[in-house]
């Protein structure tokens, strides 16, 4: 049930295609998290992404890490954008998970141009990134975002900074987007040249929940839930060489996209992604 492993961009590192999205930890108790655990394991997930906003993740992730540090590629997000709050907020991250070192800080979500130019202009939170990795708290620095702007903003970030990884939205229903396919496709090319690690989220994503519908996932969005339509969505995603794929933040979803990603990965072809649009009612989250 082994998971193919790829090049984290020039991390040195060799990750398992699909990365443990732990936002899916952010309101579980103990018991549910290290059921996750052992699921990681069986699979031989080598990859672990959280973020300080995620609730009770960072802490969750922290008592694996007193037994398994070694086993995991660890990276967390911080959401401030100035230097000072940055820098604290690596340094609680570090205490939360339990270690000396962070393999990967991203700055999270960082898609408005007002935002970003204050993270990355001097002063801000990359930062207190630099300055990290300079003292050897963090190994690496990469920057995260949602929605259809988020595509062409990475690719400002890339030319700004030497960004060691990106993560953004993929999926069949962004594949579609008249300005955000051609978007992904520019910035994965100016990431794939300069061996940044691009990961992908939102694979498994059916669409906004609708009205009347019981939120019955952790998700902020309604997720696929059948084998038969999580299987060839994981597929899709992963059948493109480089890309990594972050779990659904719901962890009654896990089994079935790491189940998925180990099996042969084939990719369907566009009737039959089309097909699966239909049947599922597969949409935006992000609007039009």
């Amino acid at each position: 049930m082994a998971i193919e492993q790829r090049p984290f961009g020039r991390t040195g590192h060799t990750s398992t295609a699909v990365i443990f999205g732990a936002a899916a930890l952010s309101r579980v108790d103990s018991a549910a998290a290290d059921r996750a655990l052992d699921l990681l394991l069986e699979y031989d997930v080598n990859h672990i992404d959280t973020a300080a906003r995620y609730g009770d993740s960072e802490l969750h992730v922290g008592r694996w890490m007193d037994r398994h540090r070694q086993r995991f590629f660890l990276a967390t997000k911080t959401g401030e954008r100035d230097y000072a709050g940055a820098r604290d907020s690596i340094r609680r991250s570090l205490d939360r998970l339990r270690t000396d070192r962070i393999d990967l800080i991203q700055l999270h979500a960082l898609f408005h141009p007002d935002e970003w130019e204050r993270a990355l202009s001097p002063g801000g939170a990359l930062d207190a990134c630099i300055e990290a990795r300079e003292n050897k708290l963090v190994r690496f620095i990469g920057v995260t975002g949602h929605g259809w702007t988020v595509a062409a903003m990475h690719r400002r970030s890339l030319e700004r900074f030497a960004f060691d990884s990106i993560l953004l939205p993929w999926n069949w229903v962004a594949a579609q987007h008249q300005s955000y396919a051609p978007d992904f496709e520019r910035t994965v090319a100016l990431a794939a040249e300069r061996n940044a690690a691009i990961q992908t989220i939102k694979g498994v994503a059916r669409g906004p929940w609708a009205a009347g519908v019981e939120r019955d996932r952790t998700t902020w969005y309604q997720p696929l839930e059948a084998m038969a339509d999580i299987r060839p969505a994981v597929h899709w995603v992963l059948s493109r060489p480089g890309i990594f794929l972050l779990s659904a933040g719901d962890l009654g979803i896990l089994p079935l996209v790491l189940q998925a990603a180990s099996e042969p990965i084939v990719k369907p072809d566009a009737p039959a992604m089309a097909a699966l649009s239909t049947r599922t009612g597969l949409t935006s989250i992000f609007g039009i």
